[in-house]
């Protein structure tokens, strides 16, 4: 707790995949994830969230609990797949790629 009030915390997200993007009207994020149409979502009280031009997202807040679960929540609406990693995934996290079906010969 002492840490979250001082330094705060933060978790990374990246967005991969052609013409996903993110935007923040208000206290609203505003996504393009290869829907027909585009994902809003709420953001908290207490979380700040910066968008940038690279398909960066980044969570931030004094509280840890808050700022994995709306990180967690955000992820959840694209999560990657293992074939062309496309969708959002954590900046530290691994995605395993699967060879498809012309691969394997």
């Amino acid at each position: 707790m002492v840490v979250g009030v001082s330094a705060g915390w933060t978790r990374s997200l990246i967005m991969t995949g052609v013409g996903y993007r993110a935007e923040v009207k208000g206290r609203l994020l505003a996504m393009n994830l290869g829907f027909s149409n585009e994902v809003f979502v709420g953001i908290p009280d207490g979380i700040t969230l910066t968008v940038e031009a690279n398909g960066k997202l980044t969570v931030a807040g004094i509280d840890k609990q808050l700022v994995g679960e709306f990180a967690s929540q955000i992820r959840k609406l694209r999560a990657p797949e293992p074939y062309k990693g496309k969708g959002i995934r954590y900046e530290d996290e691994h995605i395993r790629r699967k060879v498809g079906k012309s691969g394997v010969k």
